[in-house]
């Protein structure tokens, strides 16, 4: 498609968030503060065992508290009907697929109440043996067809070991990373009323739309009966892009009990029914020429998935866009072990894939003799290798040379531990990133109102993204109105479906639509001379057809980008720190440059707590993640970056939408913690190869601590 778009001004303006005033005052609304009359609370009770079925479910103590109403068990809780995502089928048979999997909720007048009942339920399991470790030699290994989004598991290009093996330089490297956990601020929540067949919901969710289908299915309910609100949202990084077991519990013990019903999921239990990103083992192998183009490339993942569901981390798949590589095998093995379910969490696959291939080009750099941004530009492929289309636009090498510039890279001393003061070691690195363009059918409404006025509908969802105000950025200038006179409503099943909030695609899924139906307005009220009649003038948009031709597009279309990274490594403590993180990027036009550079650094902060911070340990015993809380997962707080920079380079793409945006909320993570395990081997001479980079794998690989 060819972009054309208004001589509006809205766009590209750093304008602030509309809802920033509600969010700071306390008066936006999320999912739990809705508190209908007469509502009672609930509180899950989750399994205690790794593996076996429930003998019986013992609810008398419970019962007793004062305030109790009801427990739900899968003896009497209400049968679910279609549902094609087994996590959601809660309370149905008495199966224990893995420690954590909900056996019984507790309904009560209050929160604490509930919270007493839940302690008082007593569960009798039959236990089986339980299998929660992944290895690289799992004797369950499986190739799997797809990969998560569709990706093929496995992909083969040429003669990989012919190549490999008669190349002058090579680099076979294992990566490893454990599970990690989304942990969004707001944990999740629902309310769930009942009124006279009509269902009623607010639910903390990347998808209003998806969630209202998905319930019209488990409780056998037209569609137009359901109304799924989500008009706040504090945070979700693909823990919500799915609906989650909180929702369809709420459901369920409002019908049960005729009453409504609140549930918010305690921080402890959602690392094990909100999915998490799968821990991956990954074996790298480059081979290139002696001038470090490369000739052989292969990227084999061993991740886990659960028994309840196969979800598989595409891993290997950025592999198969980013590089020169004429001969190339990429593939998942992935084992379903009695662990919880896996899920998307940001960037899933580029983040985890990209980390051990950035890692494998910077050794490949090393054992070349050339610079790491130099060995980057010598390996830019001229077509998507692996489709041989062209790229709608790619400006990597741009990205890097920029990034170089403004972080000064070429003044760095290139040899390995070469700079230190006092007992910190000084390190600088570079990683690539890439990101898919995602887009997926979305409807919108644009009418007038008196006065001048105008009002957007769309079903899109505000994850704290900024999503609202970049949609009404988007009417503005399509509309060829002052921003101020544009309102906008979303976060509601009652408004036009639109796609979920995931996968770097909703401004570019929604603003589609809302671009198309404002300009068909606009369109009518010129016919009307600029003055809508007095019954006013709407206009509806659908991009069924557009995304439908968008499938054949004969263009690569992703995100590129560049980190660079300055970290210390204390040689006594173990303790990395970044001192400095700078990233620039080319995704399209950027349509909000205040929320785009908080979308930037936000990621990249949290590819800093993939790097240094986060980590989940898989209890062999107990098959329980040990980290349940924030005080034993670490995130990163202000303190641990002390100097963040995001840029950009200005791309013009018109193959992509009528704003020419590509996604941003996720490149940012993608090649963040990779630079910073780079700057790392700068700094230490020492190459590590298994994430979080913790004190104590820092202190043994420096000889310091065994």
């Amino acid at each position: 498609m060819v972009r054309t778009h208004s001589a509006g001004q809205a766009l590209g303006a750093p304008v602030g968030r509309l809802e920033g005033m509600e969010k700071v005052t306390g008066t936006a609304r999320y999912a739990a503060e809705h508190t209908p009359a007469g509502a009672v609370y609930a509180w899950p009770v989750p399994a205690a065992v790794p593996c076996g079925r429930v003998t019986a479910v013992h609810v008398a103590e419970a019962l007793a508290e004062l305030g109790a109403v009801a427990v739900l068990t899968h003896e009497n809780a209400p049968r679910l009907g279609e549902c094609d995502d087994p996590i959601l089928w809660v309370l149905q048979d008495d199966q224990v697929p893995h420690r954590g999997w909900y056996v019984a909720l507790a309904v009560a007048a209050t929160p604490e109440a509930a919270r007493a009942m839940a302690a008082a339920v007593r569960v009798d399991y039959e236990t089986r043996d339980h299998d929660v470790v992944l290895t690289a030699d799992h004797p369950g290994l499986y190739a799997c067809e797809e990969a998560n989004g569709g990706a093929e598991g496995t992909r083969v290009r040429g003669d990989f070991d012919a190549s490999y093996g008669s190349a002058p330089v090579r680099v076979d490297a294992t990566y490893t990373m454990s599970g990690l956990h989304n942990h969004p601020m707001e944990p999740h929540a629902a309310t769930a009323e009942w009124d006279g067949g009509r269902l009623a919901v607010h639910d903390s969710s990347q998808g209003a739309t998806t969630v209202q289908r998905t319930l019209a299915g488990l409780f056998g309910l037209a569609e137009e009966r359901i109304t799924v609100v989500s008009e706040h949202v504090g945070g979700g990084f693909g823990a919500k892009g799915t609906p989650r077991p909180q929702v369809v519990l709420a459901v369920m013990a409002a019908l049960h009990t005729g009453r409504p019903v609140k549930l918010a999921l305690p921080r402890a239990q959602l690392a094990a029914v909100v999915g998490h990103r799968a821990p991956t083992i990954q074996r790298v192998r480059l081979g290139a020429g002696e001038d470090g183009v490369i000739t052989a490339l292969a990227q084999e993942v061993v991740t886990q998935t659960s028994t309840v569901k196969e979800f598989v981390e595409q891993a290997a798949v950025p592999a198969r866009v980013m590089y020169t590589s004429p001969n190339s095998r990429t593939a998942h093995r992935v084992a379903a072990l009695d662990v919880p379910s896996p899920s998307w969490m940001r960037a899933p696959g580029e983040a985890s894939g990209m980390y051990a291939l950035e890692s494998a080009m910077d050794e490949l750099a090393e054992r070349a003799g050339l610079d790491p941004v130099e060995l980057r530009v010598r390996n830019e492929p001229g077509v998507e290798p692996d489709t041989g289309k062209p790229f709608s636009s790619r400006h990597l090498v741009g990205a890097l040379h920029d990034g170089a510039r403004r972080f000064g890279w070429y003044e760095r001393d290139p040899r390995p531990r070469s700079r230190r003061e006092g007992r910190l070691l000084i390190g600088s690195g570079v990683a690539s990133s890439t990101y898919p363009v995602l887009m997926m059918a979305s409807r919108a409404e644009a009418r007038t109102e008196p006065g001048g006025l105008f009002r957007v509908r769309v079903n899109a969802t505000d994850i704290g993204t900024g999503a609202r105000t970049v949609l009404a950025q988007v009417a503005a200038d399509a509309l060829g109105a002052p921003l101020d006179r544009v309102g906008i409503d979303i976060g509601s099943s009652a408004l036009p479906a639109a796609s979920l909030a995931g996968g770097s695609s909703g401004t570019a899924s929604w603003g589609w639509a809302v671009d198309k139906a404002c300009r068909e307005l606009r369109a009518r009220l010129d016919e009307h001379g600029g003055e809508p009649p007095a019954a006013g003038l709407v206009a509806v948009a659908d991009t069924a057809e557009e995304l439908e031709k968008e499938a054949a597009s004969p263009y690569a279309k992703h995100s590129f980008g560049a980190q660079f990274a300055e970290v210390q490594v204390d040689v006594d403590s173990g303790e990395t720190r970044v001192r400095r993180l700078l990233g620039v990027f080319a995704a399209g036009r950027i349509l909000n440059s205040r929320t785009a550079r908080s979308q930037f650094i936000g990621a990249m902060t949290m590819g800093v707590g993939m790097a240094l911070l986060e980590g989940s340990t898989m209890d062999p015993v107990f098959g329980d993640f040990a980290e349940r809380d924030l005080a034993s997962y670490h995130v990163p707080a202000c303190a641990d970056l002390p100097e963040i920079e995001a840029h950009w380079l200005d791309e013009d793409d018109g193959r992509l939408n009528p704003m020419g945006s590509k996604g941003i909320g996720e490149i940012g993570i993608v090649g963040t913690a990779a630079a910073i395990g780079n700057a790392v081997y700068h700094a230490t001479g020492v190459r590590f190869r298994e994430l979080p980079l913790h004190p104590d794998r820092i202190l043994a690989g420096l000889g310091r601590f065994t």
